[in-house]
């Protein structure tokens, strides 16, 4: 469940490994005596988990933490999250949950809640007291003892040590007070927006039938693709893998969209209809009626890189590029009396590629403050920088970014619509604007065949034993991987001590 949603049943709390026992909180059918000493308990255990002397271990304990608010309790800075510590040590593990690490590492497979409860539609609050004392006593247990495991591994890894100390876990308590706290909608003005869109998803639909002839199923791959294929006689673009029907994917409706009006009316009726369902309609569904606010759940043990995920809704896919997407976008608001401030980092991966690499012509454009894509492009097509074209620029980006994510020339050829003769040409081109770039990129591979693994600058490591494989296309993957992750995953470690660093500056000068 959701923590914010939560009702606290009880706590589970385990002091030396074998030593664990469990608190009643929240049970139907409690003695008056029962809940009188479960209330006292409580009273003595909360000056103790909220003291920074005391240390806090456990699993996931983010959702721990916003559990603890609900009881009143001050949350307190966590000294080891078993999760974490995994996600740290081993980023590509498939699964940091508790289950598979006591499994991993202590050979125990600990009781499931399934197992507890015979009617799965029953709630943890009808659960016997003896039986949920066994389940969350036992997971408390587990807990320390996987804990005192990684303590071991994470000591033996001093640059691990330092980025879980100083950026991991105290992160987990500031995305723990992120999500606590919310984000708060404006509910009435995106049901105006549905509405709206509802009219320009019924115009686009009338539109497209008056076209087409006939009415039909538009979001059917198959009916779409008679219509247009066969029906209108509109020029095929291959079939579909999985299928065999003819494809009506964004690129080959694209294509046609330039010569046929239908093709575009597709498009838009698409992106209207997946904007209103997953924003327009889903985000108040969200909305928690105690606070008015969405509380979104922000991961950080999913992405290999490093970077923070969110779910229930994603509040980091929100689109920005379109005027819809900014239309959606004003539906967060702020708290009255207060501002929404939004910042952002400039060209962060461009930037660390000219500290990595050590060039001395991309640094000179980032410390005088050039355009990049703009310098990159007079560069590599010889030009002054105000002579640069607009379409010089977009291809001069595409390549500063290719390059960083591994790109090669087919790639490149199909997004410049050029010959891969030419696609060489233009990263060759490259390469002699910027050697240093060049050069940093074939020894960052090699090192990563030689050392199994590749670092960001604050010590995260990812290894790439793809690297290895027999299987040629494995190996190239591995090798974009370790070109890509240096430079995402010390972006995505830069914002988490960002993250950091503003809370605690906001603490200290009483910010709020």
């Amino acid at each position: 469940h959701e923590p914010i949603r939560s009702q606290v049943v009880g706590l589970g709390l385990a002091v030396e490994p074998g030593e664990a026992v469990y608190l009643p909180v929240g049970h139907q059918g409690l003695t008056a005596e029962n809940a009188m000493s479960a209330a006292a308990c409580l009273e003595q255990l909360r000056p103790v988990i909220a003291d920074s002397s005391v240390q806090l271990i456990g699993h996931d304990l983010k959702r721990s933490l916003i559990t603890l608010a609900h009881l009143g309790v001050e949350m307190p800075e966590p000294a080891l999250d078993t999760m974490l510590a995994s996600y740290v040590l081993h980023p590509t593990r498939q699964s940091h949950d508790l289950d598979a690490l006591a499994l991993d590492l202590l050979r125990l497979e600990p009781s499931k809640l399934a197992d507890i409860l015979p009617d799965k539609k029953a709630t943890f609050d009808l659960v016997p007291v003896p039986e949920a004392t066994d389940y969350a006593a036992e997971r408390a247990d587990i807990a320390l003892r996987v804990a005192l495991a990684f303590e071991a591994d994470l000591a033996a890894h001093d640059g691990l040590h330092e980025l879980f100390e100083t950026i991991e876990m105290p992160l987990s308590r500031v995305l723990a007070r992120m999500e606590l706290h919310g984000v708060r909608i404006d509910s009435s003005y995106l049901t105006e927006l549905s509405s709206e869109f509802t009219q320009r998803i019924d115009d686009l639909q009338g539109r497209i039938y008056e076209e087409a002839g006939t009415s039909f199923n538009i979001n059917s791959p198959k009916q779409l693709g008679e219509v247009l294929f066969d029906r209108l006689g509109l020029p095929a673009g291959g079939k579909t893998a999985k299928s065999g029907n003819r494809s009506t994917k964004a690129e080959v409706l694209e294509a046609l969209a330039t010569d046929y009006p239908i093709a575009r009316h597709v498009i838009e009726f698409r992106e209207a209809s997946k904007l209103k369902s997953t924003y327009l309609d889903a985000l108040p569904t969200y909305v928690f009626a105690e606070t008015g606010r969405v509380h979104a759940s922000f991961d950080q043990a999913v992405a290999a890189t490093g970077r923070l995920s969110s779910s229930n809704p994603n509040l980091q896919n929100i689109p920005i590029r379109t005027a819809t997407g900014r239309q959606i976008r004003r539906a967060f608001i702020p708290a009255d009396g207060s501002l929404l401030l939004v910042a952002d980092y400039s060209q962060i991966e461009l930037r660390l590629m000219a500290h990595l690499s050590g060039d001395p012509e991309l640094q000179r454009a980032f410390r005088e403050g050039f355009d990049i894509h703009r310098a990159t492009a007079a560069a590599i097509f010889h030009v002054e920088p105000d002579d640069v074209t607009y379409e010089q620029r977009d291809r001069a980006k595409v390549i500063n970014f290719g390059v960083l994510y591994g790109m090669g020339p087919q790639r490149l050829a199909r997004e410049f619509e050029v010959s891969v003769k030419e696609a060489k040409e233009f990263i060759e081109k490259y390469k002699n604007a910027y050697p240093k770039v060049g050069e940093y990129l074939e020894t960052t591979v090699e090192q990563a065949k030689e050392d199994g693994l590749v670092t960001t600058l604050l010590g995260r490591v990812r290894h790439l034993p793809e690297l290895q494989s027999g299987r040629p296309m494995v190996r190239a993957f591995g090798e974009r991987i370790a070109v890509k992750t240096p430079l995402q995953g010390t972006a995505a470690d830069l914002i988490k001590l960002a993250m950091v660093n503003l809370d605690r500056r906001l603490g200290e000068e009483g910010l709020g």
